[in-house]
């Protein structure tokens, strides 16, 4: 740990002595929040990302040098003289577990105490969802890496849904009549956030070994969903339950690789096997405040379904 607290881009002083924070994806939508969070609770953080000129400038805090999670030695030097590491799971690809297997091996290897990844929900080796799959394998490597760990296994984005939601008012998927108890991203920043302070307080309030679902406080269906989409654009909009075949044919013209396209069509069959239905209370424990609902999300961020609001 550094013997001097650093000083940020904005010039504060971070807490004297206090353990340092590494935080991944802090360019992105959990890791920016989550670096926003600390910096203003005043425990020195550091920023990673592959490009340092895409980091935040936020009182406090530090860039480390530029690395990517497959890059073993750039994250060797990020990561050096850090406490706990923030782990974001990296941007799909094929070779995903590959490199946050990479990135949990640098920070054991120069000395970080304790990780805290971002999962998924229902994280497991048979998940509908093929993007958990990969969940699954990095947890299994941290859980026998000599680390202290903490899982955060959100549930869907409910960003994603007026997000998936076309302009012609429809949103389509193979979702079938299954449920999700979708969470936003301040909550799961939220919960974040606490876990890591908390270690830094008292070896009382520590979150070792435990994994929190971090969900909505309500299961809803895609139906549902676009009721309430009707409600706040004042337009019809409706869910269309996809077959499989019209799940990758829709796709299709994005002309991305098949493996991700699966990533795409399995997310949706995930809540129709029932495997995203769970809601858990944990958003509430950890934070002290329920979690945010669809209605209140749309409520707080119209932005989020604009797109609606001009019929196609």
């Amino acid at each position: 740990m550094n013997s001097t607290p650093p000083t940020g881009p904005g010039g504060a002083r971070a807490v004297a002595d206090a353990p340092i924070i590494a935080v991944t994806g802090a360019s992105g939508a959990v890791g920016g929040r989550v670096a926003q969070r600390l910096a203003r609770a005043g425990v020195p953080v550091r920023l990673l990302g592959r490009d340092p000129k895409r980091l935040p400038d936020l009182p406090g805090t530090v860039a480390a040098p530029p690395a990517a999670y497959g890059d073993g030695a750039a994250m060797r030097r990020a990561l050096a003289g850090a406490h706990t590491l923030f782990l974001v799971s990296g941007h799909e690809s094929p070779d995903r577990v590959r490199e946050h297997t990479t990135a949990v091996d640098a920070a054991v290897a120069v000395g970080v105490e304790r990780i805290v990844y971002v999962s998924f929900l229902g994280a497991s080796p048979e998940a509908t969802f093929t993007f958990a799959r990969d969940h699954w394998y990095t947890e299994a490597h941290i859980r026998v890496s000599e680390v202290r760990y903490t899982f955060l296994r959100d549930s869907w984005y409910l960003a994603g849904i007026p997000a998936m939601t076309g302009t012609d008012g429809v949103l389509r998927g193979p979702g079938g009549d299954g449920r999700v108890a979708a969470v936003a991203h301040d909550d799961i920043a939220d919960a974040a956030t606490a876990v890591l302070l908390a270690d830094t307080e008292s070896e009382d309030t520590r979150h070792d070994g435990m994994t929190y679902d971090l969900t909505g406080p309500e299961a809803f269906t895609l139906a549902e969903a676009a009721e309430e989409l009707s409600r706040v654009t004042g337009r019809p909009v409706t869910y269309h339950p996809e077959t499989r075949e019209e799940a990758y044919a829709s796709r299709a013209r994005f002309g991305a690789e098949d493996w991700e396209v699966a990533g795409w069509v399995t997310s949706y069959e995930a809540m129709a096997a029932g495997e995203m239905s769970a809601v858990s209370d944990a958003v509430e424990r950890l934070t002290g405040r329920p979690a945010k609902s669809l209605a209140a999300y749309l409520s707080d961020n119209p932005d989020s379904y604009r797109h609606l609001l001009t019929a196609d």
